[in-house]
Order: C-alpha cells, then sequence, then structure tokens
C-alpha cells in the first residue's frame, strides 16, 4: 500500500513558476512509476508527466513538454513538478500517481494510487 501526499499548489499569474511536491509512503518507492495527472473543471482527466523508477525515462504531455519538469529523489520518497512559464490553460487540481507495474504510462486507469490532489490556479 502506498499513501500519496501532494503540497505547492496555490494561486499564482501567467508566466509564473510553481513546484509540486509528492511525498509517498512505503520503503519501496524506487519501485514505482510515479506521474501527475490533472482535472480542470467540466474537463477530463488529462496525463501530464511520467518518469521511472529510477528517474532515467520521462514522458510528457504535449501541452507541457518543455515548461514541466518531472524528478524524484529516492532518498526522500519524493516526485516532483517543476512548472515554468504557466498559463491560464493550466489551471487544474493536479494529482499524484503511482504504480509498480506499467512502464510510464498515460492511461490514468493503470495507476493504482492516488494522492489526493492539489489545486493550481494561474490567473490572466
Amino acid at each position: 500500500q502506498v499513501q500519496l501526499v501532494e503540497s505547492g499548489g496555490g494561486l499564482v499569474q501567467t508566466g509564473d513558476s510553481l513546484r509540486l511536491s509528492c511525498a509517498a509512503s512505503g520503503r519501496t518507492f524506487s519501485a514505482y512509476y510515479m506521474g501527475w495527472f490533472r482535472q480542470a473543471p467540466g474537463k477530463e482527466r488529462e496525463f501530464v508527466a511520467t518518469i521511472s523508477g529510477g528517474g532515467s525515462r520521462t514522458d510528457y504531455a504535449d501541452a507541457v513538454q518543455g515548461r514541466f519538469t518531472i524528478s524524484r529523489d529516492n532518498t526522500k520518497n519524493t516526485v516532483y513538478l517543476q512548472m515554468n512559464s504557466l498559463k491560464p490553460e493550466d489551471t487544474a487540481v493536479y494529482y499524484c500517481v503511482a504504480d509498480r507495474t506499467y512502464s510510464n504510462s498515460r492511461n490514468g486507469a493503470t495507476y493504482d494510487y492516488w494522492g489526493q490532489g492539489t489545486q493550481i490556479t494561474v490567473s490572466s
């Protein structure tokens, strides 16, 4: 069982930067593929980024490629999402996810564990 707790959300302006953190419980954090999804009001949940257990492989949605960076510190059981050049369309609840089976999946249904979510609001 893995518990995920996100932090770092808030209200920012267009062009600002923000870093989300996700702390995971458990002793085998490096065995998990980790990722971020988001859901804006009235929209479906969408993939943002994912990272392999060792951190060598990452994948990003086209909408955030070049602006967001996912990373992890396995000594701290934490995954991060550095978000730069934020836009109003990045406004959403951001969820941290974890899975041991599916390699860098973009499909939310493949992730067994989800955090409670943290709100990001980007004002124009």
